[in-house]
């Protein structure tokens, strides 16, 4: 087996999902962390990549496993990849962040790592953990709005 001869990042991936709400207005879905770092605040869907999985593929199983929202992988696209020194107190973490939007707002519970998965609207954002709001913004730049 091949040693590596430098340190290697964790990898994660996160999921902005955005929705219409009844209004028309663009909402994204949040979850309020359940544990550290950044207990009790809010961010985006997400995680950590398990081994042989693409970014992908882990922030479609991480919406799930925290919102119970199914959304398939093709509907997914590529965000940027955040690799800020800092950016997760744990330790160095890269992050590969994807969106989708929706055509309507579905119902949601949060699950897993999240106390719960809400929609709120992108004019309307509450404070973020690690470097969501920024994931966010550029998002929402994608988007068009």
């Amino acid at each position: 087996m091949y040693q590596y001869e430098y340190p290697r990042p964790a990898l994660t991936a996160d999921a902005v999902v955005f929705a219409p709400n009844a209004e028309g207005k663009t909402t994204v879905l949040l979850i309020k962390r359940k544990n550290p770092p950044f207990q009790g605040r809010w961010a985006l869907p997400g995680g950590f990549v398990d081994e042989g999985e693409t970014t992908q593929k882990a922030a479609v199983r991480e919406l799930l496993e925290e919102t119970s929202l199914s959304v398939g992988e093709e509907k997914f696209e590529f965000v940027g990849l955040y690799d800020t020194p800092g950016r997760d107190p744990r330790g160095w973490t890269v992050s590969g962040a994807w969106m989708t939007k929706l055509d309507k707002i579905q119902t949601v519970k949060g699950e897993d790592d999240a106390m719960v998965a809400e929609w709120h609207p992108i004019e309307e954002l509450p404070e973020m953990a690690f470097d969501h709001e920024r994931v966010l913004r550029e998002a929402i730049a994608k988007l068009g709005k």
